[in-house]
C-alpha cells in the first residue's frame, strides 16, 4: 500500500539491504519489490498504489520457423505503483513548507556576473504557485508538452516544478543548443509553449538567445506562445500576440495555487539523448516511480549519513539544467529530500579558472558533484593544486559522472579537493535509467579509483557476450540491466518501436535491457566501465576500451585532455588515433615553437606512444597523435569519438547539435586536414 504524508524519518538507511544482491529468486524478487515499496512510501501520497510493480519483458511474435535475429517481439511493458496518485512538486516544495521547514534555504543562485540569490523553501512555493497559474492562463493544462529553452537560473527551476505541478510534461533543451537542435525537440514533442531568455551569460558575455528560439518556432508547429525571461537585457524580435514577458506573466500571477493529485505513470518529462547514430530519442520518465527513485538514492549517495547532520549539507551538481543529471541530482532528488544547492549559470573558468573553488568555500559546499572532463580542465590549470588561499574544508563527499572517470583525474579531485580522505563516488546511470546504477557506496572504507564498483540496492546488472553467457573476470563484455528501477524510461516519446531495437532487441529473450556500454569484471567482482560498445577498438584481434588509452593518456604530465578512435586500417582492422590537448608542462618541456613545428608533432607522438607501450602495452600504441584545442564533448561532458573519427577521415559529420563545444571542430578539422597534406600542424 502506498504512504501518506510519508516525511523523511522514514528514510531508509545507507546499509545495503539484501535487495541489493537479487538472487532471481521469487522471494528475492518480493524482496525487492518491497525495498522500493519502502522507498517510495517516504514521498507524500494522495491516493496509495494498489500494485507495486509489473514488468511485461519482450515476447516473441513470429513463429517457431523464423530464425530468431529475424523474429519480431513486443515492446515491452514497465509500471511501477499502479493506482497510486501525488503531485510531483508538491513533494518537491509543499511539503517541506506544511512541515514548518520553508525558511530553510533551498537554492543559492550565482550568475556568471556575480549576480546572486537567496530561494528558501518558502519563496520557491509561492513562486512554483505563480508560475502555474500563468501556465493555466496560457492555456497549458496536464498532458500539454513544454519546451524549456534556458540557462542554470532560478526560473528554470521554477516552471519546471511548476509543470510537474499542473501535469505539463516539460523538456528541457541545453541553451547552448542550435536553432536546429531546438527546432526538433518543439515539433517532435507538439509543444505548445516554448519558455526562453532574452539572452544568457556565457564566458563574461551576453549570448543572444531569443533569435534562436524564433528560428525554431518558425513554420509549422503547435506552438501558441513563447514566454521570455529578462536575463541580460538585449534587444530583441518581438511577435506580438505570441511572445510574452515573463515578468508580465509569471510575476504578477496569484501566488496561490491549488495542485491536484497524478496517476503514477502520468509522463513528467522528455529527455533527448543525443544518440550516435538517427535522430535523437525522447525517453519519456513518468511521475511516481521517477520519482521514488530519485528521491532514494539522492539521499542514499548524498545526504549525510547523520541525519542529525543533514542541516548542514549543501549539494552542488555542476551540470547544466537540461541534463538528466541535473533533473535528478540537482531538481527533483534534492528537493524532494528538502536540500539546500547551489546554482551557477556559468563556465567554471570566468572570470578566472578558480571560480568553482569560491562558490564552494562561499556557499560551504559539502557534496561536489561534477563530470570528470571538468576535473580534467581543473587538472590542466591547477597542476599543483588548489591555491592555499581558498578553504574547501567544507566538503565531506565527491562524486562524478558522465563518463568513467580517469583513475588519474580520480586522484587529483581526492587529493585536492577531498583532503585525501573524503567519500568519492563515481556513478553510472544513464538517461535511460533516470537514476544511479552503479556507485561506490560513501560509507565505503576503501575505494578503486576509476571503478564504479557495484549496484546499488534494488536494481541488478549483469556483464555478458553477445548471446547473454556471463563473461569471465577481466574480459569486456556488454553490461545489461536484468532487474530495473522505477526511474526506468518507459518508452521513447512517439516511436514505441525504437525503444524495442535500441534498449531491448538484443536481449529480448531473456527480459534485459541493453545499456550500450562495454564492462568488465575484476577479481573482486568489482564493475569496471569502459565506454560506449560503439567505441571498442579491435586492433589485430585485440578488444581495447578507448577509455583506458584515454586513461593512460591522461596520466602523462603532458596530458590534460585526450580523446581516442577508431580509424578504419585494412591490416589491422582498427589503427589508433589519440587526440590530446597538452598541459602547460608539456610547452615547458618542448622548445619547438608548437604544434605546427613537425619536431614538436614528432616528440609528442614518440613520447606518448612510448608513455601507452608502458602503461597498457605495444598493441594500444596510437599509430597517430594530433594535438588539438579541445576535443568535442556533449553537453553531459562525454566524448563524442565518432566524431573524431569523421574528423580525421575526413568523412562527412553525422549530428553535432548536442555538442557543448562546437567550435572545436573547425580547429580539429584543420589540423586532420593540415596532416593529411603533409602540410606541419
Amino acid at each position: 500500500m502506498g504512504g501518506e504524508q510519508m516525511g523523511l524519518s522514514t528514510s531508509l538507511e545507507h546499509a545495503d539491504t539484501p535487495a541489493a544482491n537479487w538472487d532471481g529468486s521469487a522471494d528475492g524478487e518480493a524482496e525487492r519489490i518491497a525495498f522500493w515499496e519502502t522507498a517510495a512510501a517516504r514521498l507524500q501520497w494522495e491516493q496509495p498504489w494498489h500494485t507495486a510493480h509489473t514488468f511485461t519483458p519482450p515476447q516473441r511474435l513470429s513463429g517457431p520457423e523464423v530464425p530468431e535475429a529475424d523474429a519480431d517481439y513486443s515492446v515491452p511493458a514497465i509500471e511501477w505503483f499502479a493506482g497510486g496518485t501525488l503531485n510531483v512538486a508538491v513533494n518537491c516544495v509543499d511539503r517541506h513548507v506544511a512541515a514548518g521547514r520553508g525558511a530553510r534555504v533551498a537554492l543559492h543562485f550565482e550568475g556568471e556576473p556575480g549576480d546572486r540569490r537567496t530561494v528558501t523553501y518558502e519563496d520557491l512555493q509561492r513562486e512554483v504557485s505563480r508560475a502555474a497559474n500563468a501556465l493555466l492562463a496560457l492555456g497549458i493544462g496536464a498532458g500539454d508538452r513544454v519546451v524549456i529553452y534556458l540557462p542554470v537560473i532560478v526560473e528554470t527551476i521554477v516552471i519546471t516544478l511548476a509543470c510537474a505541478r499542473i501535469g505539463a510534461v516539460h523538456s528541457l533543451v541545453f541553451g547552448g543548443f542550435s536553432a536546429a537542435a531546438l527546432k526538433f525537440r518543439v515539433e517532435d514533442t507538439g509543444a505548445k509553449l516554448l519558455v526562453t531568455t532574452d539572452g544568457q551569460f556565457r564566458r563574461g558575455a551576453a549570448v543572444p538567445v531569443k533569435a534562436n528560439a524564433d528560428a525554431a518556432v518558425a513554420g509549422t508547429n503547435a506552438i501558441e506562445h513563447v514566454l521570455v525571461v529578462r536575463r541580460t537585457g538585449s534587444d530583441i524580435a518581438w511577435t506580438e500576440g505570441r511572445d510574452v514577458w515573463w515578468h508580465d506573466t509569471v510575476d504578477t500571477a496569484s501566488e496561490v495555487h491549488e495542485p491536484e493529485a497524478f496517476d503514477a505513470e502520468t509522463p513528467l518529462f522528455i529527455m533527448y539523448t543525443s544518440g550516435t547514430t538517427g535522430k535523437p530519442k525522447g525517453l519519456v520518465h513518468t511521475m511516481g516511480g521517477y520519482l521514488a527513485q530519485t528521491s532514494w538514492s539522492y539521499e542514499y549517495l548524498f545526504a549525510n549519513p547523520d541525519p542529525a547532520a543533514r542541516e548542514r549539507d549543501v549539494h552542488w551538481c555542476t551540470a547544466d539544467l537540461a541534463w538528466v543529471t541535473a533533473h535528478t541530482y540537482e531538481i527533483y532528488g534534492p528537493l524532494s529530500n528538502g536540500a539546500t544547492q547551489v546554482l551557477y549559470e556559468g563556465t567554471p573558468n570566468t572570470p578566472h579558472p578558480a571560480r568553482h573553488f569560491e562558490i564552494i568555500e562561499r556557499y560551504k559546499v559539502t557534496s561536489y558533484y561534477t563530470a570528470p572532463t571538468l576535473v580534467r580542465s581543473l587538472m590542466g590549470w591547477f597542476p599543483d593544486g588548489v591555491p592555499e588561499r581558498f578553504d574547501l574544508s567544507s566538503i565531506r563527499l565527491l562524486g562524478t559522472v558522465g563518463e568513467a572517470v580517469n583513475p588519474e583525474a580520480w586522484r587529483w579531485l581526492r587529493r585536492h579537493l577531498g583532503r585525501g580522505t573524503v567519500p568519492m563516488i563515481d556513478t553510472w546511470w544513464q538517461s535511460e535509467t533516470g537514476a544511479t546504477i552503479l556507485s561506490p557506496r560513501p560509507t565505503d572504507a576503501g575505494y578503486k579509483p576509476g571503478c564504479a564498483s557495484r549496484p546499488l540496492p534494488g536494481v541488478s546488472t549483469r556483464i555478458v557476450d553477445d548471446a547473454g553467457n556471463p563473461v569471465p573476470p577481466n574480459t569486456q563484455g556488454f553490461i545489461v540491466l536484468d532487474k530495473t528501477g522505477p526511474a526506468m524510461a518507459r518508452t521513447v516519446w512517439g516511436d514505441p518501436q525504437r525503444y524495442l531495437a535500441s534498449y531491448w532487441r538484443q536481449y529480448a529473450r531473456q527480459g534485459w535491457f541493453l545499456a550500450g556500454d562495454g564492462a568488465k569484471y575484476d577479481d573482486d567482482g568489482d564493475t569496471w566501465i569502459l565506454g560506449r560498445t560503439d567505441d571498442v577498438l579491435n586492433v589485430s584481434g585485440h578488444r581495447l576500451s578507448t577509455i583506458e588509452i584515454e586513461s593512460a593518456l591522461v596520466s602523462h604530465p603532458w596530458v590534460t585532455e585526450a580523446g581516442v578512435c577508431p580509424v578504419a586500417d585494412p591490416k589491422t582492422g582498427h589503427a589508433i588515433t589519440a587526440f590530446v590537448v597538452l598541459t602547460p608542462a608539456a610547452a615547458a618541456a618542448l622548445p619547438e615553437s608548437g604544434p605546427r613545428d613537425p619536431a614538436f608533432t614528432q616528440r609528442v607522438t614518440v613520447e606518448l606512444r612510448a608513455h601507452i607501450a608502458r602503461e597498457i602495452g605495444p598493441i594500444a600504441k596510437p599509430a597517430a597523435v594530433v594535438v588539438v584545442p579541445d576535443v568535442p564533448k556533449t553537453r553531459s561532458g562525454k566524448i563524442m569519438r565518432r566524431l573524431l573519427t569523421q574528423l580525421f577521415e575526413g568523412t562527412a559529420l553525422g549530428d553535432t547539435t548536442s555538442l557543448q563545444n562546437e567550435p572545436c571542430i573547425a580547429e580539429i578539422a584543420s589540423a586532420c586536414e593540415n596532416r593529411r597534406a603533409g602540410v606541419p600542424q
